[in-house]
C-alpha cells in the first residue's frame, strides 16, 4: 500500500510539474495585451501629437501586426537609454521605435525581420561652413544619448578625436539635439536620416544642410526578448503577410509619401 501511495503521489507531482512548465513556455502566447516601449518624441516613428495621442509610422505598423496576431498593443513611453533593461525586466514586450540593429544589441535582444533602411547623417544649418567630416574639427557636435548615432561616431575615432573636447554633446531626445542646433549651441548634429528629414520637412528644409558624407548605413528592427522565440516567429509571420498584402506600403505612404519599407 505504501508503495502504491508513493507512486500515486509521484505521478501527481509529475503532472503538476509538466503543467507548470507548459504554462511558462507559452507565457507570451497567452498574453492578450503586448507592451511596446518607445521614445515618444521620435517623430515620425512614434510621438505624441497635439492631442497627446501617441502616433507614428511604428505605431500604425505595431497596430497592424497586433491585429494579425490577435493581440492588443499598448504603447508605453520609456527612457530610451534604458530600453534593453526595460525589455529584459519584462516591463515591455517590444522595443519598437526606429530601433537600429547592431551586433552589440543582438547580444541583448532578438530582432524580428528588418523593415527600414537608415543612415546616420550629419546635419548643420544652411549657412554653416561645414561641408565635410574634416570640417568638424574643433566643432561642437550633438547626438542623442544611447543612440546608434553615438555608436556610429565612435566607429571613426580619428574623426571623433577632432570634435571639440573629443566627444559629442549628448541629449535625452533628438528633438533636444535639433533645437540646440537651431539655437546655435551646436555646430552639427549626427542623427537618423529618416528622423532628420521628417523634422526639417516640418521646420523648413531650406534652413538646414545635410552633408554628403555620413557615418554609415543601418537597418531598423523590432527588439524582443531572446527567450520569446514564439513571439519573434509570430511577428515575422505577421510582418510578411502585411508586406504581401500591401499594408506596409500603405502605412509608409501615409508617413513618408512613398514606400521605403523592405
Amino acid at each position: 500500500m505504501r508503495l502504491r501511495s508513493l507512486l500515486k503521489q509521484v505521478g501527481i507531482f509529475s503532472i503538476v510539474g509538466l503543467l507548470a512548465f507548459s504554462l511558462v513556455g507559452c507565457g507570451q502566447s497567452k498574453k492578450e495585451v503586448l507592451v511596446v516601449g518607445l521614445d515618444d518624441t521620435f517623430a515620425p516613428m512614434g510621438f505624441k501629437d497635439e492631442n497627446g495621442e501617441i502616433v507614428g509610422f511604428d505605431i500604425d505598423l505595431a497596430k497592424a501586426v497586433g491585429e494579425k496576431m490577435g493581440k492588443e498593443m499598448k504603447f508605453q513611453s520609456i527612457d530610451w537609454s534604458m530600453k534593453e533593461a526595460e525589455l529584459n525586466a519584462k516591463n515591455i514586450d517590444f522595443i519598437w521605435n526606429g530601433y537600429s540593429i547592431t551586433d552589440e544589441r543582438k547580444e541583448q535582444v532578438a530582432f524580428g525581420t528588418p523593415y527600414l533602411k537608415n543612415r546616420q547623417i550629419i546635419i548643420t544649418l544652411a549657412d554653416s561652413p561645414i561641408n565635410t567630416k574634416a570640417d568638424l574639427k574643433d566643432k561642437v557636435v550633438g547626438a542623442q544619448t544611447g543612440s546608434t548615432a553615438v555608436d556610429a561616431i565612435e566607429t571613426e575615432p580619428e574623426v571623433l578625436a577632432t570634435f571639440k573636447d573629443g566627444k559629442p554633446v549628448t541629449y535625452e531626445t533628438n528633438n533636444d539635439v535639433l533645437m540646440d542646433l537651431e539655437a546655435g549651441r551646436l555646430d552639427a548634429v549626427v542623427a537618423d536620416e529618416i528622423i532628420v528629414k521628417y523634422y526639417i520637412s516640418k521646420k523648413g528644409a531650406e534652413k538646414y544642410k545635410i552633408l554628403d558624407e555620413d557615418f554609415g548605413e543601418e537597418e531598423y528592427g523590432v527588439g524582443m526578448r531572446k527567450e520569446d522565440t514564439a513571439l519573434v516567429e509570430a511577428f515575422n509571420k505577421a510582418y510578411a503577410e502585411l508586406k504581401q498584402e500591401g499594408k506596409l506600403a500603405e502605412i509608409s505612404n501615409t508617413w513618408f509619401g512613398e514606400d521605403i519599407t523592405q
